[in-house]
């Protein structure tokens, strides 16, 4: 089992970077299709989820640039259809779906998880 010692008496200084946590970051992307605006989140980690979340909202019609850990979403232009194959493989893909009926008034997304079509 891992463990920390810990001495104290000594006072703590310096800096620790912290990056954003993947299940705040997925539904933050998903809201960027609420605009046609271009967003810009700021400390998204480093992680598949996120690209692949990316790559849903792309397939959706939205451009996505990652920069670092900053992703820039431009959400200008948008079908409410969704890439079935991409959808169902993540759930926290089902994020997008509040956004794309609360703009588009309709959206068609596979469920989360599902199995794939024959």
């Amino acid at each position: 089992m891992d463990s920390l010692l810990i001495k104290g008496g000594v006072p703590l200084h310096g800096e620790v970077t912290i990056s954003g946590a993947k299940n705040a970051v997925l539904p933050i992307m998903a809201a960027a299709l609420l605009t046609a605006e271009p967003c810009v989140i700021r400390r998204v980690p480093d992680l598949s989820d996120v690209k692949f979340m990316g790559q849903i909202l792309a397939s959706l019609g939205a451009t996505v640039r990652f920069d670092g850990n900053t992703v820039h979403i431009h959400a200008a232009k948008l079908k409410g259809v969704g890439d079935y194959d991409l959808i169902r493989k993540m759930r926290g893909s089902i994020c997008i779906l509040g956004p794309l009926l609360g703009r588009l008034h309709r959206a068609k997304v596979s469920l989360p998880g599902s199995a794939p079509r024959t």
